[in-house]
């Protein structure tokens, strides 16, 4: 029986799919803490899926996957912001119409240009496939992003409640904005190469959402988030192991699982204080 349940630990292809997993929660579910606070769950939406193309281009030209994922994903988060501020048409809109141009663009090079790299691989990850050199790169990017977080929280926490009153406090609202844009691409490349490009959003709305309806503090909703992640991608690659599952879905269900509990909870404690008042 014990070894039954530690088999999943012998194999060095499910080690290194745990370490992915340990790499890639903290910066992604910190991130999703200022993305459901700042609603902009549909624009790690739009920049996961635009990386596609960059991508695509980058591996034709021979140089790092994520070089080309970077640039295309603050392409369109600048490509999205230039196009709402001078233009009639709502951020959300622009967003649905230039994410879904370049991952069509994404496609058709892919298509276009055939290569030795899987589809499946770049949109749904292949973590039992992660290397050393994934795991380097991803805990040098976690390393960077979640440190950036940690030290700037206060600051971004105010521009994503009242970017006029962080304004008028002076701090810099537009390094602010644009230097969130660009930590939002750096997470999404770092789980790049294990949940993929279409389950990113996942990570980057679930556990924030979560914890949103778990705490009341901003501070313990980051604690709370990271948890919720760390234990998600965990159990979710220790899952498919033993269910013969991919592990990124399998986690994408386990966040899903727990921001149903958490969400009927929510509704519980709420009946319950109405009902006593």
């Amino acid at each position: 029986m014990i070894d039954t349940l530690l088999l999943p630990f012998q194999f060095p292809f499910m080690q290194n799919a745990f370490w992915i997993a340990l790499l890639v929660a903290p910066p992604a579910a910190l991130l999703s803490c200022f993305l459901v606070m700042k609603g902009w769950a549909l624009m790690g939406d739009a920049v996961s899926h635009a990386i596609l193309p960059g991508v695509v281009i980058a591996y034709l030209a021979g140089i790092p996957l994520l070089i080309g994922a970077f640039a295309a994903g603050m392409g369109c988060a600048l490509l999205t912001g230039y196009l709402s501020a001078n233009s009639r048409v709502k951020q959300d809109t622009v967003m649905g119409v230039v994410f879904s141009g370049m991952f069509a663009v994404g496609l058709i090079l892919f298509v276009a240009f055939p290569s030795d790299a899987h589809l499946d691989h770049i949109l749904f990850g292949n973590m039992l496939g992660v290397g050393t050199a994934d795991l380097w790169t991803t805990g040098i990017i976690s390393a960077v992003v979640c440190t950036i977080l940690q030290l700037k929280w206060p600051d971004l926490l105010l521009h994503a409640f009242d970017p006029a009153q962080a304004q008028a406090s002076g701090l810099p609202t537009a390094w602010l904005h644009y230097g969130l844009l660009a930590i939002l691409s750096l997470t999404i490349v770092a789980t790049l190469s294990s949940v993929g490009l279409i389950l990113a959003i996942a990570l980057l709305v679930t556990p924030g959402a979560i914890a949103y309806l778990t705490v009341r503090s901003f501070g313990w909703m980051l604690v709370v988030a990271t948890g919720i992640c760390l234990f998600s991608m965990v159990v979710g690659v220790y899952l498919a192991f033993h269910l013969d599952s991919a592990p990124a879905p399998t986690i994408v269900i386990v966040l899903t699982v727990i921001f149903a509990m958490a969400f009927v909870r929510r509704v519980v404690l709420t009946h319950r204080q109405s009902v006593s008042a």
